[in-house]
């Protein structure tokens, strides 16, 4: 089976009149920043539901469809799978339940940790997939440029940076098109993508190679293009000036909290 590469939505913008596409673009990165440590510092799975949930209701919230919201989660369910699959057989413990005519047990401890961190994945791509659903790219860059201005004296050049990340995730959606556009070109000329595990690796050769021209050629496609332009980083003025606003305030406040419950949750259950 190959993976539905057209549906995974990580990278594309989708235009909804909601109050989390209205927010500031530092806001909403900060905001995926502090969510994304609090997925990585919850230690139960009861914590990773709830947080889930809350996901889910930040997506009706953006107006966004669950469907969408389920595209990238379908989209990685072998890496799911792969995932309880190995914790389920090596990590010790409890035998859960024996293989036939074999010394392999599933373990009740491995299943555990199986799901845990499979909620883990999902929830750490539900927060990226909602970052970039809803804040478009130049606005990425944007807030991303103006988060590391304070930087510059240490000579680290925001604007070059901020720019080579819009690039790359603006580049993803393009290169999963491109993609299933080569298999479906391969799949006419006769290639099955099917069959054992090294058949399917070998078949993905008519795929990736093609692939890898393609992006080289976009990319230096784009840099003419740039250079063409007379594309400078440095001394480069804004159209749209980013401001905060009550909003703003509000969603940094309420992720804040939820940051800091988290953190003194861990550390008062640990002690």
């Amino acid at each position: 089976m190959t993976l539905p590469l057209k549906d995974i939505t990580l990278g594309l913008y989708a235009y909804r009149d909601s109050v989390v596409h209205t927010l500031d673009p530092r806001t909403k990165l900060l905001a995926c920043f502090m969510l994304m440590a609090v997925v990585l510092i919850i230690e139960s799975i009861t914590g990773l539901l709830i947080f889930t949930i809350l996901l889910f209701c930040m997506f009706a919230l953006s107006k966004l469809s669950v469907g969408i919201a389920l595209h990238n989660i379908r989209t990685f369910l072998w890496l799911f799978t792969l995932t309880i699959v190995f914790h389920l057989f090596f990590t010790k413990g409890d035998i859960l339940f024996s293989i036939p005519f074999t010394t392999i047990h599933a373990y009740i401890p491995g299943l555990r940790f199986g799901v845990f961190y499979s909620l883990r994945l999902i929830a750490l791509i539900l927060t990226a997939n909602l970052l970039t659903l809803t804040t478009a790219p130049m606005e990425i860059t944007d807030g991303i440029e103006r988060m590391l201005r304070v930087f510059r004296k240490l000579g680290v050049r925001s604007h070059e940076l901020a720019l080579m990340f819009s690039i790359s995730l603006r580049f993803i959606p393009l290169l999963l098109e491109e993609s299933d556009r080569i298999k479906k070109a391969q799949m006419c000329r006769g290639i099955t993508f099917r069959g054992g595990l090294f058949k399917r690796a070998k078949q993905l050769i008519p795929l990736v190679i093609p692939l890898f021209l393609s992006a080289f050629r976009r990319s230096n496609d784009l840099a003419l293009a740039m250079d063409a332009r007379c594309y400078r980083g440095e001394g480069r003025t804004q159209y749209v000036l980013l401001k905060f606003n009550r909003q703003d305030a509000c969603a940094a406040v309420i992720v804040g909290g939820v940051f800091m419950i988290t953190i003194i949750s861990k550390f008062s259950i640990g002690g």
